[in-house]
């Protein structure tokens, strides 16, 4: 790959935690630092997911993989649509805020894997061509017990808790993983999440925007 091409190359920033982690509040606010835009993958969800969870009963792998292929897909998509005219001085990319709870999960969000129920021969994944970084937001139990009984009007019943807590697998240790600490304000974390960026990436531009 040539230095001009490695250049082009978009890069997607997946910030993750159970539901309350505050992962749409620093997800917004990193795209704006970056001037990136910004998809929360809870509105990507079908009605019947919603539906489901408003209910209190928890999501199975099957009523996921739809929807993480969609925000892959959303991701890739909005990429596309960037690098379209665009000037090389600016760093393409998207922002998205999901759960992506398993390493299963993250797999098809970064493009390695297909969900199990498509057959492997059909669309093989390119991970390379839209290289995903992870953002952890890791946090007491308390404190998202407290988020998700103050928030109102999500979807996402308090009941919920327990089951993603259960379902959660680290990133930590996964390449191209980032973990943010819940003491720093939102600026604090935004400017950490780019400084690691930068060294994971060796890429000026996001320095720059």
């Amino acid at each position: 790959m040539d230095s001009q091409e490695a250049q082009a190359r978009p890069i997607f920033i997946l910030v993750m935690g159970v539901s309350g982690s505050g992962k749409t509040t620093l997800g917004k606010a990193l795209a704006q630092k970056l001037e990136l835009p910004f998809f929360d993958a809870d509105d990507l969800h079908p009605q019947c997911n919603i539906d489901k969870m408003s209910n209190g009963n928890p999501l199975t792998d099957a009523d996921r993989e739809p929807w993480l292929e969609l925000v892959r897909t959303t991701a890739e998509h909005a990429c596309v649509e960037q690098q379209i005219g665009k000037s090389l001085d600016k760093m393409p990319g998207v922002v998205i805020a999901c759960s992506a709870l398993k390493r299963y999960y993250r797999g098809i969000l970064r493009g390695t894997h297909k969900p199990k129920s498509v057959p492997s021969h059909f669309d093989p994944p390119h991970p390379h061509k839209l290289p995903t970084y992870t953002v952890f937001l890791s946090v007491p139990r308390g404190v998202l017990e407290e988020r998700m009984s103050a928030r109102k009007g999500h979807f996402m019943s308090p009941k919920l808790l327990d089951s993603q807590l259960e379902t959660l697998e680290s990133p930590e240790g996964e390449e191209g993983t980032i973990k943010v600490l819940l003491e720093d304000d939102t600026d604090t974390q935004v400017r950490f999440v780019i400084e690691k960026l930068h060294e994971l990436t060796g890429d000026e531009r996001i320095r720059d925007q």
